[in-house]
């Protein structure tokens, strides 16, 4: 898992990989700020449509846990979506430089496979997080419970999600053993929860998945 990172932040010094960096990093940007701006509006709504004083005690609390949640999980979602989208030149320049024997016998996939993946993708985490809501409420006054249970739902999804995508170019070759699907979901979910490195993590992750999947097969 060392070895992978330590090769993935090399892989920052390749122009097409650092390219896609910035891409990733200001449209995953622009549309948290669009996003952030209509979820705080909806919020105010949703208190005035339930005759809720929103300048209270309790519901000043409600608010930052519901805005904090949400905006973990909309990074989440945000950002490997967008990662989804230029996935593949990841990848690509990952393997054309560590890997020419794998990247001359894998096979891109099309534009809509990966757009269907990258709606599956959105579709598991919300609907895994939506269904675990009641427990992230239920666990928020032990102070560190539902940070806990968020990191690893969402290391699973993660992890298989960056799975998926070697899976999509390499088949069953493309398949992580369990445990490094879940270290590097572990290591994914838990960077996107730090401000400021979240917005690098989604394409560190997607390049340690490449030497992960090659460095076993």
């Amino acid at each position: 898992m060392i070895h992978a990172l330590m090769l993935s932040f090399q892989s920052l010094s390749d122009r097409r990989v650092a390219l896609v960096m910035v891409k990733v990093v200001v449209l995953t940007m622009v549309t948290l700020i669009v996003s952030g701006i209509g979820l705080w509006f909806a919020l105010q709504a949703l208190f005035g449509w339930l005759s809720v004083n929103g300048t209270g005690f309790w519901s000043g609390l409600l608010s930052a846990a519901i805005l904090g949640l949400s905006g973990i999980l909309l990074f989440r979602v945000v950002a490997v979506a967008i990662t989804w989208v230029f996935a593949d030149d990841i990848i690509d320049a990952v393997e054309d430089r560590f890997y020419p024997r794998h990247a001359a016998f894998g096979k891109r996939p099309s534009l809509g496979a990966g757009a269907q993946m990258a709606v599956k993708s959105i579709a598991r985490v919300v609907g895994y997080n939506l269904l675990a809501l009641p427990v992230y409420v239920l666990l928020l006054f032990t102070g560190v419970g539902t940070a806990i249970a968020f990191l690893l739902i969402n290391a699973l999804l993660l992890g298989r999600d960056l799975e998926d995508m070697l899976i999509a170019r390499h088949g069953a070759k493309g398949a992580m053993n369990k445990l490094s699907r879940v270290m590097l979901g572990l290591f994914g979910t838990a960077g996107m929860m730090v401000p400021l490195v979240n917005l690098f993590v989604p394409v560190l992750a997607t390049a340690m998945a490449v030497h992960l999947v090659h460095s076993e097969n």
